[in-house]
């Protein structure tokens, strides 16, 4: 199948911030996303305020089924398909055995869990508990995989595992080792997912080091790729990940802001600081990894963007539109930058760009433009509001759209929900100035950050995406082609 963009549930806001899954899912359909992964924390915290009790103890069993019936009912009526159930933690390689069966037991829900969720996949990472807890018997540690493996195919669809090779783990912590174990349990249902991030931050990156990076890691990084096409058969690749890690200022070491001296910087890097690829900030070499993906190998399955970032703990309400607006930008950036013949699955719609359209009476001058402004007719073109950039996002320079008075009309009501034009915020006018007319230039002022001109020009903060209307006769396809975010 082709390409096909998804993202994962948490990326798109904690639910301890009090993002619930449901608006999240509701951001995932407006900007395009075809699938979810289902990160597990999402569905305990769905079945806990399914509980009798509205327990915060660990949910029933009977909760998390409700749970899981719940969310497939709300990612049915929104076009959304679940990916996988993820992360089925440290399970594999336990020194205790007593723990190890205890998972085992824990795995019979999940596989009921991911048959009414209606998927086939169960994503497993690579243990990253302390090595006296993880063996360092490669074979016990096959024989664990080969053994959910096999409860795995006497289900009915069968149900696959998904095994990673997380960059801090303690014992498969690269992708050529994570593809040995899958050659060895050699299971029909037993695979693997690549991600950029956890294969960069292996081999490239070190944020504990002055320089964020390992020796030689440009050279390691073009090796491992040609290795990894060489070696890696594409059937055995169930989805791949795709998102950067921002370069820190300062090493993570004792100190920073980061450090947690109970886990390993590179786990402590992960969680706080991955970005979407092409934000700013972001310098780990995932279009070359991300090229070895789908041009070396060929893969053209789920592509997830698996994000992990403390803007996801904020509670802003904003939070999970900007993460899955953000995802969009990045997930079309990645399409076009390497060619891929998959067309870009996010379609924003119009309603990112124009606002509760209503007529404020008023031109719009240049200069100031009021908060919650907006939109007027000056005679000569619509002139609209559009989406603010929310703090974290990159800033980047863009081109202009006109919007043609014979476009739109003024009082046809598009989508809410949008930010709003920033208070004080300013912007050039498209005449009189030493701007060339037509091409408006945003001037932020007071840090507010806008997207916005009177005069017919819109400005928009979108890299490379395609804009098809929701709304019959007021946009026509577009597309817009910006530069690095600055």
């Amino acid at each position: 199948m082709p390409c096909r963009l998804a993202i994962s549930s948490m990326s798109l806001g904690r639910c301890y911030a009090g993002h619930s899954l449901s608006h999240k899912l509701d951001m995932a359909q407006k900007y395009g996303y075809k699938g979810i992964e289902l990160f597990y924390e999402d569905l305990a915290d769905l079945a806990k305020s399914l509980s009798p009790d509205g327990s915060s103890a660990q949910p029933s069993a009977a909760a998390q089924l409700a749970a899981a019936h719940n969310i497939r009912h709300m990612c049915d009526s929104r076009g959304l398909e679940v990916v996988c159930l993820q992360p089925f933690l440290n399970y594999d390689g336990l020194v205790d055995r007593n723990e190890h069966q205890r998972y085992l037991k824990r795995l019979a829900l999940w596989i009921k869990l991911a048959q009414v969720l209606g998927t086939d996949i169960i994503q497993i990472p690579s243990n990253f508990l302390p090595a006296e807890q993880v063996t360092d018997n490669l074979d016990l540690i096959v024989a664990d995989l080969c053994q959910v493996a096999d409860i795995g195919l006497q289900q009915s669809p069968p149900i696959r595992f998904a095994y990673e090779s997380l960059s801090w783990a303690t014992r498969v912590d690269v992708w050529e080792r994570c593809w040995e174990v899958v050659q060895k349990v050699d299971r029909p249902n037993f695979g693997m997912c690549l991600d950029t991030f956890n294969i960069a931050a292996r081999i490239y990156a070190d944020p504990a080091s002055p320089t964020g990076r390992v020796p030689g890691a440009e050279e390691e990084v073009r090796k491992s790729m040609e290795r990894l096409v060489a070696r890696v058969d594409v059937s055995k690749v169930f989805y791949v990940q795709v998102v950067d890690g921002e370069r820190l200022r300062q090493p993570l070491v004792k100190g920073h802001a980061f450090y947690d001296a109970e886990q390993p910087a590179r786990m402590s890097w992960s969680r706080n600081c991955r970005l979407f690829y092409g934000e700013k900030g972001g310098y780990l070499p995932v279009r070359e990894i991300a090229s070895a993906f789908f041009h070396g190998l060929g893969f053209d399955g789920w592509v997830s963007l698996e994000l992990f970032n403390r803007r996801m703990s904020d509670d802003g309400a904003e939070v999970p539109e900007e993460l899955a607006w953000r995802g969009a930008v990045s997930w079309n950036k990645l399409v076009e930058d390497l060619g891929l013949e998959c067309a870009p699955s996010t379609m924003i719609s119009a309603s990112l760009l124009l606002l509760d359209l209503q007529v404020p009476g008023r031109k719009l001058e240049s200069g100031s433009i009021p908060e919650g402004a907006q939109a007027t007719d000056d005679g000569d073109g619509l002139v609209a509001e559009v989406a603010v950039v929310p703090p974290g996002l990159p800033g980047v320079d863009v081109g202009h759209v006109h919007l043609d008075e014979g476009d739109g009309d003024a009082e046809q009501g598009v989508a809410d929900h949008d930010a709003r034009v920033r208070q004080a915020s300013r912007v050039d006018d498209d005449g009189g100035d030493p701007v060339p007319a037509g091409r408006a230039r945003v001037r932020p002022q007071a840090g507010g950050r806008l997207d916005a001109v009177d005069d017919g020009a819109v400005v928009v903060r979108l890299e490379g995406l395609e804009l098809e209307s929701q709304v019959v006769g007021l946009l026509p396809r577009l597309r817009l082609d910006v530069g690095e975010g600055g």
